[in-house]
């Protein structure tokens, strides 16, 4: 006879006693986080590495909740990072794209978000080509909003991946030199790290082609500035940590550099 046995139910998750004064409903920007915010996303993601290392790399923590990938971008990593997050979490996913949705037929983003929540979606994951997309959903929608990239303003949750995995190569960030390189200008990614860098006492450097340089760099806070400099050689001498970002040719309306072949002969990062 065959004897079924009752599976036990999986642990909860991670909950640092800072998350009990957490009032944000969305993550919209790096901007948005204290220090105190950003230490304990960093303490979270420390023990959740922990679980995922385990037999069973899951806990309860969003069981019952369901989770939408939203997204208006083509993704791989991004995407993929989410939906394995929320079934790390417990969540059930459902995953969407503007190809094949409603969004052909004309729907709008506030109508697709408020479709989401009127289904039972407690968190929404948006990817938009357009800057401020996530912003406009969160203001009209309940449920709680998380920017996985919109246009070239912010890319959130990259930024705190990326300090993530700094801390755990060089420790602590607080006086370190980091240098992002490359097509500044347009990228999300190097704005949203901007912030959560100096946010934790790093010394930034943004490097790259005079073109792809923001003449200013916007921060809320007082933080304080970033260097920027168009010699790559000067901004990596004694240089703790390199980011490299690629060209975003997508988002370029013109020529910003001569070709390809010259961007990588002033600005390729390589073993020598």
């Amino acid at each position: 006879m065959l004897e079924i046995k009752e599976q036990p139910a999986a642990p909860a998750g991670p909950e640092p006693a800072a998350f009990e004064g957490w009032k944000a409903k969305d993550l919209l920007d790096t901007d948005t986080l204290s220090t105190a915010n950003i230490e304990t996303i960093m303490e979270t993601a420390e023990a959740m590495r922990e679980v995922r290392a385990r037999p069973v790399g899951k806990v309860a923590t969003l069981r019952g909740a369901t989770v939408a990938t939203l997204f208006y971008e083509q993704s791989t990593r991004t995407r993929a990072s989410f939906e394995v997050a929320a079934k790390a979490l417990g969540a059930d996913v459902v995953n969407l794209s503007a190809s094949g949705s409603s969004v052909e037929k004309g729907e709008s983003l506030i109508d697709t978000v408020r479709t989401l929540e009127a289904i039972g979606t407690g968190v929404i994951v948006i990817r938009h080509k357009s800057s401020g997309a996530p912003y406009l959903a969160a203001a009209n929608t309940s449920a709680s909003i998380i920017n996985g990239g919109d246009g070239t303003h912010a890319h959130p949750t990259q930024a705190l991946l990326d300090l993530f995995t700094m801390r755990r190569h060089v420790g602590s960030l607080q006086g370190r030199k980091v240098v992002i390189v490359g097509d500044i200008l347009h990228s999300r990614v190097a704005r949203s790290n901007v912030w959560t860098l100096l946010a934790s006492g790093a010394r930034v450097v943004l490097a790259g082609p005079p073109t792809l340089l923001p003449r200013t760099l916007a921060l809320s806070g007082e933080l304080g500035g970033c260097e920027v400099t168009a010699d790559f050689d000067d901004a990596i001498a004694g240089a703790d940590v390199v980011m490299a970002l690629r060209i975003q040719k997508e988002r370029q309306e013109g020529g910003l550099i001569p070709s390809l072949r010259e961007y990588i002969r002033g600005y390729q990062l390589n073993a020598t």
